[in-house]
């Protein structure tokens, strides 16, 4: 669904977002079969952590390009439906995926499969652009990062198709760029919106909480 469907993306500050969730699959170096599936919840807008919980899973699907969320997602699952029975009130109202959404080779990345699978807002915020409907890493793209660290604003990932695939965004602090795209029940403007204001450094901070644990 690529389109807001909770009354709080409506509101100016979000109002009545209370609650904004993390996600990230970690895998054990040299081992790519031991990973630790990792779920965080934080406050908005204060964004401090409310909850946290990581464990250590064995991961038996193969690594294949594209299919990423087949090996990955069933974890992230499991780890909110513990929360949903375990402290429903700490639920998160949305979350974010260190992953794409439809910024994907089928148009469904594992932010929108983490999405539909748990019926909650989600989106995609990846760290490198994938490659996919003709966008590339070339001279062109380039100078828009360079031109987004002047200006500290965004602009869209249109491909070949004509379809606008997700959205550019750079702090002005920073030379890498972010690349953000729905992944469930929420639309591109307000996804780039909230991202935006769960940035207290480059990476936002539900993906940056969930990475240190």
């Amino acid at each position: 669904v690529q389109r807001d469907t909770e009354r709080w993306q409506q509101e100016p500050g979000f109002g009545g977002l209370q609650r904004v969730g993390g996600v990230d699959l970690s895998y054990v170096k040299g081992d790519d079969a031991s990973a630790c599936a990792s779920l965080v919840v934080l406050s908005y807008p204060g964004l401090e952590v409310l909850y946290e919980d990581c464990r250590m899973v064995a991961v038996s699907a193969p690594y294949v390009a594209g299919f990423l969320a087949f090996r990955e997602v069933h974890f992230l699952v499991e780890a909110v439906q513990k929360l949903e029975q375990e402290q429903p009130r700490l639920k998160p109202q949305v979350l974010l995926v260190d992953g794409n959404g439809l910024l994907h080779h089928r148009g469904f990345g594992v932010a929108c499969h983490l999405g539909v699978l748990t019926d909650l807002p989600c989106v995609g915020v990846a760290k490198k652009l994938l490659q996919v409907d003709g966008l590339a890493r070339d001279e062109l793209h380039r100078e828009q990062i360079r031109s987004l660290q002047r200006k500290g604003d965004t602009f869209p990932l249109t491909g070949a198709s004509g379809a606008i695939l997700g959205m550019v965004s750079c702090r002005g602090n920073s030379y890498k760029p972010l690349y953000i795209s729905v992944g469930h029940r929420i639309c591109l403007e307000t996804a780039v919106r909230l991202v935006k204001s769960c940035c207290r450094y480059r990476i936002p901070e539900p993906i940056r909480q969930v990475q240190e644990r």
